[in-house]
């Protein structure tokens, strides 16, 4: 979640905070600003990083997981296919259905209320949202994420299983 925040503030939203504010980086426009837009108003990066990182837990473990694991079975059998195949189809249905839920979740929580609201506009806002942030999260999972949890998985395994093998 960390990593999605600062992507949207460096990285989609960086060079119009930097105007806005006539700061020279976007961690000082933000620090000018008093904080990140969100509910209508102005949050420390702190409270936009916990906030998120409640709604992605929530939707994480309530949808995410257990559709992506169904939509994987669905397409392999989980006896006959190599582990690393079906984990990247779990992470792909996982990158498939949490951005676009994630990204409508912070079309409401940044939409700008100040302009009254539409739902065109949200709407847009989504898609747009989706459009940015589908490719960084499947490149980030697919090459950063899964294989340093599995790295991470063998070591404490093996350790677990050489300590079983020698008792």
């Amino acid at each position: 979640v960390h990593a999605y925040v600062f992507y949207s503030l460096y990285v989609i939203n960086g060079e119009t905070l930097i105007s806005i504010t006539g700061a020279n980086s976007v961690l000082n426009a933000i620090k000018a600003q008093d904080g990140v837009y969100m509910f209508g108003k102005m949050m420390p990066i702190w409270a936009v990083v916990l906030i998120e990182f409640c709604f992605a837990y929530l939707l994480e473990c309530t949808m995410g997981s257990p559709r992506s694991f169904k939509l994987a079975c669905n397409v392999f059998d989980i006896k006959k296919t190599n582990p690393v195949i079906f984990e990247t189809t779990i992470i792909c249905a996982t990158v498939g259905l949490m951005c676009p839920a994630m990204s409508f979740i912070a079309a409401w929580l940044y939409y700008p209320y100040y302009n009254d609201f539409s739902i065109i506009t949200l709407l847009a806002n989504w898609l747009k949202l989706i459009c940015y942030n589908f490719p960084f999260a499947l490149f980030t999972q697919l090459f950063f994420i899964q294989p340093f949890v599995r790295t991470i998985f063998k070591l404490i395994f093996r350790k677990n299983k050489a300590t079983a093998e020698s008792k």
